[in-house]
């Protein structure tokens, strides 16, 4: 009788699957250049609001109303990139998360509890901090949430302007993360920044996504039908009370991710590989622009250690965030009896969970919410946001760094193809036809390293002999 076989123990970060590896290189690619956007937007913003010639034309272009007034869509440029453009990155974060329930991590329990138990850790270590924070100095709660959200643009860009190669399990760790990050921030501020309802536009918006879904079932194709209906239940969400960017989340969600038979890409990879660069490179940016644009001096920055509400951000991004992300981690792999992958060390774990302390986008958009009528508040709190971010950034540049060497070497393993088949050796291993292309590479290169030794050792015998030859006649008589 055959001994029972003892279970593989599940690695935390292992190798990703070879469809998911190329999912996520694609995703955090076009995030990653969005990112960079994302950061000459924030550094333009800052110029822009701080040169004394150039303040009076940021607050006028910012505060410049437009829009049709009839249906109370009479907004400020800052209020169109908050609230519309946000809605195209809300909108692709609502397909990503889709796609993560039905294709990807979080559509198997065992794997999905890693990232979901460090996101639910990652908001609420740093709404604890800044909670205690805030109440001990006698400050304001509101803004418990603007902490809580990690920007993975902000977070790809500066490891590609930090120049480090994060294995791919580790980035697909940190996107997961984000998304689930994105979708509990969507709940905040759906739950706790809606006031009052007006309950025909919001039947109306609902009306309105009971069609797309309806389209969707059928099949209809043609961008000229959902853009406009997408604007109108926009503007219908928007004058529901309800933010606005909730609309895109919802319209996400109800795209077809899996394949069907034939299809090389599911509806929503092609729509989201379609608006993904528009989110990243145009939507997110803008909003950065007129979000980011706070007065910036030697006071300004004292004044954010200064008070407990701006300080509450700055140690929920720099320590909530690390703490909540490495403990969740660390406890549900303590706790499921996942082993960390060999190649990887917690050192590691806890470089990218220092990364998600970069909080941009949504911290942004939430604090506007938070201190909505408190112009002094809302800019020192974006002040608070800045100056965490650039503290975690330093702080996961310099750990990173240190294990850079160690993660070069991971990726080129991954990246590594001997025998030239287009898939990774990684990937290959339970393959008999890669073993069997394996062995007649290496059969050839054996060949080819037998005839050059037996050139070598001609050569050297002739050497041999040539010197042996002239060694006879030096020694004969003269």
């Amino acid at each position: 009788m055959t001994a029972p076989r003892t279970p593989t123990p599940r690695k935390a970060f292992g190798y990703l699957s070879l469809p998911e590896r190329s999912y996520v290189a694609d995703a955090l690619r076009t995030e990653t250049v969005g990112g960079v956007l994302l950061l000459l937007a924030a550094v333009a913003a800052l110029i822009w609001a701080n040169i004394p010639a150039l303040h009076d034309s940021y607050e006028s272009v910012s505060h410049f109303h437009f829009g049709p007034e009839a249906i109370g869509l009479n907004l400020s440029v800052a209020h169109w990139a908050a609230d519309g453009l946000l809605a195209i990155f809300f909108f692709v974060a609502g397909v990503e998360l889709k796609r993560e329930l039905v294709a990807g991590d979080l559509r198997d329990p065992k794997a999905a509890a890693l990232p979901v138990v460090a996101a639910l850790c990652g908001m609420a270590a740093p709404a604890l901090v800044y909670t205690i924070t805030s109440g001990v100095g006698g400050g304001s709660l509101a803004g418990w949430a603007v902490p809580t959200a990690t920007d993975i643009a902000f977070a790809l860009a500066v490891l590609a302007v930090i120049g480090t190669s994060l294995p791919s399990a580790l980035r697909a760790f940190l996107l997961t993360l984000a998304v689930v990050d994105d979708l509990f921030a969507i709940l905040i501020i759906a739950v706790f920044f809606t006031d009052q309802l007006n309950f025909m536009a919001l039947g109306g918006a609902a009306a309105g996504l009971a069609v797309f879904w309806l389209l969707l079932r059928k099949g209809v194709r043609g961008w000229y039908v959902y853009v406009p209906l997408a604007l109108i239940v926009w503007a219908l969400m928007y004058n529901s009370g309800i933010h606005a960017t909730i609309a895109g989340v919802a319209m996400g969600l109800m795209l077809r991710c899996h394949r069907r038979e034939g299809e090389e890409h599911s509806p929503g990879e092609h729509i989201e590989h379609l608006v993904r660069p528009l989110s990243a490179g145009l939507a997110v940016p803008l909003f950065a622009l007129f979000s980011a644009g706070v007065a910036v001096s030697g006071s300004a920055i004292a004044e954010v250690f200064g008070q407990p509400e701006t300080l509450g951000v700055v140690l929920g991004l720099v320590v909530g965030k690390t703490l909540g992300i490495f403990g969740g981690t660390w406890l549900t792999a303590r706790f499921t009896k996942a082993s960390l992958s060999d190649e990887l060390a917690w050192a590691d774990v806890f470089a990218v969970a220092t990364l998600a302390g970069i909080g941009f986008t949504v911290s942004l958009l939430i604090g506007e919410l938070a201190f909505e009528g408190d112009a002094s508040m809302t800019d020192s709190i974006k002040a608070a946001v800045l100056t965490g971010s650039l503290i975690a950034t330093a702080v996961a540049a310099v750990l990173l760094k240190v294990r850079n060497a160690k993660y070069r070497r991971l990726t080129e393993e991954e990246e590594r193809d001997e025998d030239l088949s287009g898939v990774p050796d990684v990937y290959e291993q339970d393959d008999p036809a890669y073993h069997l292309r394996m062995a007649e590479i290496l059969e050839r290169k054996a060949a080819e390293h037998r005839r050059i030794a037996r050139e070598k050792a001609a050569e050297r015998d002739a050497l041999a002999e040539v010197s042996g030859g002239a060694s006879d006649q030096d020694h004969g008589p003269a």
